[in-house]
Parts: C-alpha cells; sequence; structure tokens
C-alpha cells in the first residue's frame, strides 16, 4: 500500500504556502513538498499536528491506496 495526501488541497484552501504551513507544524518546507509528492510519510505525530492545522482529521487527509 502507498500512502497518499491530500495536503496541498487542504494547504491552499488555507492559503498558505509550503514555507507557512512548515512552520506552523514544526517541519521544514522541504518535508511539505514530499509529503505532497507523496514522498515522504510522516510521523504520526507530524500527521496529527497537520490535521490540527487544517481543521480537519488524519484521515482527511492522508489515506492509502492499495497498488
Amino acid at each position: 500500500m502507498s500512502l497518499y495526501s491530500r495536503l496541498a488541497e487542504y494547504r491552499k484552501k488555507l492559503g498558505i504556502n509550503q514555507t507557512e504551513m512548515g512552520a506552523l507544524v514544526g517541519t521544514s518546507r522541504q518535508t511539505i513538498s514530499q509529503i505532497e509528492r507523496g514522498d515522504y510519510s510522516p510521523s504520526l505525530e507530524l500527521a496529527m499536528k497537520i490535521a490540527h492545522v487544517c481543521d480537519a482529521t488524519v484521515e482527511d487527509i492522508f489515506y492509502e491506496v492499495d497498488k
């Protein structure tokens, strides 16, 4: 299974860029970019921080797909 995210969609709804999202959740712009591209799976702690900032659940933002 692969982990995908709707992070870019939620971030754009908030009107913030990757750098700002990184600052809000305590990580770098590069990490946010990697998550959005599907190149990095965040820790549970980071996923929860992202969901909180986006006012969503972890499951709203992150989902698995069978390949």
